[in-house]
């Protein structure tokens, strides 16, 4: 038997169940694929740390386990969601790779480069994505155009534009906000590969030049981005701060359960105070 696409038989399962706080028996169900979700969300931060300390960002399972599992880190989208994809090909779901293009509420056209899945679970498909950061879903949201759905404090919906696009969007006091457009195409490993290396290194990629740390909760959601810190909540009103660079690691720590060793937070503090 060959290996599998998406990398499930690299995974060690109970290693990443026990680190979101899963328990009992995963099936290919729904309510697994709940389980799962939720709690992945709830124990890996959003961030893009690791390009900031001047290291590749690996999508191969191993070294996903090794960052995210074992050193007890987070990662950005495609980190997220292909250790999420190799997790749910372990347990037997079926699922496709998904691209869409962020609009964070811009009307401009941007490039595919967000991963998210399409999964099967009760005879019924569902949006996963556990990479979106602190505007993302808590839980599945069904491929149902016109659904709304509530998850804590946040609501979500999904819209169908021409050629097969579906607009995931949130409800915010003002009104809905498109958070992304997802394609009909299949995408695949290969193709994460591609994005990753666009957006890790490219100079007119978001994550570059600045740190972008990002948790989302039932009722808050907790964002660094550059040096402000801001706690959002679903009424919007806001809380925000300015951190110091010699706060960053405590922040890291205390806000996002972030633990950086002795020489890599000095390398990040230095790239902090250069300007990002």
């Amino acid at each position: 038997m060959g290996e599998s696409l998406w990398g499930g038989d690299e995974l060690d399962l109970d290693g990443y169940l026990a680190r979101i706080g899963f328990t009992g028996t995963p099936r290919a169900d729904l309510a697994t694929l709940r389980a799962v979700h939720r709690g992945h969300v709830a124990a890996f931060p959003f961030e893009n740390l690791e390009i900031l300390l001047g290291r590749p960002v690996l999508l191969d399972v191993p070294a996903l386990q090794d960052k995210m599992v074992t050193r007890r880190r987070g990662g950005y989208c495609y980190e997220q969601n292909l250790l999420l994809a190799a997790a749910l090909d372990r347990v037997g779901f079926s699922f496709t790779g998904l691209g869409a293009r962020v609009r964070m509420g811009s009307d401009s056209r941007r490039p595919a480069t967000h991963m998210a899945l399409a999964v099967q679970a009760d005879g019924e498909q569902w949006l996963c994505d556990v990479g979106f950061g602190g505007e993302g879903l808590l839980e599945p949201l069904a491929f149902r155009d016109g659904i709304r759905e509530r998850q804590g404090d946040w609501t979500f919906g999904m819209e169908r534009e021409q050629k097969g696009v579906r607009v995931l969007r949130t409800l915010h006091p003002e009104g809905w906000f498109d958070l992304y457009a997802i394609g009909p195409e299949e995408r695949f490993p290969v193709d994460y590969a591609v994005m990753n290396h666009y957006i890790s290194t490219h100079p007119r990629s978001p994550f570059v030049s600045r740190p972008v740390v990002q948790q989302t909760e039932s009722d808050h959601r907790r964002n660094l981005v550059g040096t402000v810190l801001t706690s959002t909540r679903a009424d919007g009103s806001r809380d925000t701060c300015e951190v110091g660079v010699e706060e960053l690691p405590d922040v890291l720590a205390r806000e996002f359960r972030i633990e950086l060793s002795a020489a890599d937070a000095e390398t990040l503090a230095r790239v902090y105070s250069s300007g990002t």
